[in-house]
């Protein structure tokens, strides 16, 4: 039986055993074909390259850890062949903190060279923050803009723990230390303490779109008050300028960057899946245990 088994196995065993003896070779050899093979360059009609002189930078999904994508911004910044920047974005925002993070990123970046923002889906509260610093926003027909606002949520699980026998023992200095406590009702002192954060981040958030999007910050009641919009409708109140595809929206960064001809910098497919697949799984995770402020 263990014979049989063994020859059943074995073409599977025999990969894994070749796999194991020349991993360091596998490793070597992929990394000097990535060191050879560029997959930014393009090959001209008499045998050339040209090195991109555009960057596509994705802003997909909850918007939690940033660094990578701050990362990209900061290398389309010092890259001098990087003439302007296409920041699709489909996200329904996340929290504040990275949400100010990357906003300002991008301010940073136009400053340098033109950016253009594509929602391609969702373009919402902590992603919409993210794009308003763009030289423009384009918006897909089809997707969701808006949700300007902030909140803060949690649990009351008193009632679960008490039906279940378990109790909280607290020993705290300052009389705000519990604000946010899942295991009893909040008390009114907190709400309110609690409520002039919100308000707060609130006002910076109305405040930085009206400045950037150039828009009256007294009427923030029509463009943000966590309304979500249509594109057509986020067009009309100010939050996006134009209404189409991403062609459109690869054609307004070219026509801003002033290239003759666009070649686009290039990101490894597996990498890309791994990336998004890995951003998905850790938000998701992330998301679900967080109970910070959020831009969401």
């Amino acid at each position: 039986m263990f014979n049989f088994i063994k020859i059943l196995f074995s073409p599977v065993i025999a990969i894994l055993d070749f796999i194991t003896k020349y991993f360091k070779t596998i490793v070597f050899l992929t990394i000097m074909y990535f060191i050879v093979y560029s997959p930014n360059d393009k090959m001209n009609d008499n045998g050339t390259f040209e090195v991109a002189n555009l960057q596509k930078i994705e802003l997909f999904g909850p918007i939690l850890d940033v660094s990578k994508t701050l990362n990209e911004i900061e290398k389309a910044k010092q890259n001098t062949n990087i003439k302007g920047v296409l920041l699709e974005v489909n996200s329904p925002g996340g929290a504040v903190a990275p949400s100010v993070e990357l906003a300002y990123a991008i301010k940073e970046l136009k400053a340098i060279k033109p950016v253009v923002v594509y929602a391609s889906g969702v373009i919402a509260s902590g992603s919409y923050y993210a794009s308003i610093w763009a030289d423009k926003i384009i918006a897909n027909p089809g997707s969701m803009v808006g949700s300007i606002g902030v909140i803060m949520q949690g649990v009351n699980t008193e009632e679960l723990m008490q039906k279940i026998g378990i109790s909280t023992q607290t020993v705290k200095a300052g009389k705000y230390k519990e604000s946010g406590t899942p295991t009893r009702k909040w008390f009114d002192y907190e709400k309110e303490q609690l409520q002039s954060v919100i308000d707060d981040t609130y006002n910076m958030f109305i405040t930085d779109v009206a400045n950037a999007r150039k828009l009256d910050v007294k009427n923030h009641t029509q463009f943000a008050d966590a309304k979500i919009f249509t594109a057509s409708q986020a067009q009309k109140v100010g939050l996006v300028d134009e209404v189409a595809t991403i062609s459109s929206a690869e054609e307004s960064i070219v026509k801003l960057s002033k290239v003759h001809s666009a070649i686009w910098q290039k990101q490894d497919k597996f990498d890309k899946f791994l990336d998004k697949f890995m951003s998905q799984v850790i938000s998701k995770v992330s998301m679900s245990f967080s109970s910070g402020l959020k831009a969401y």
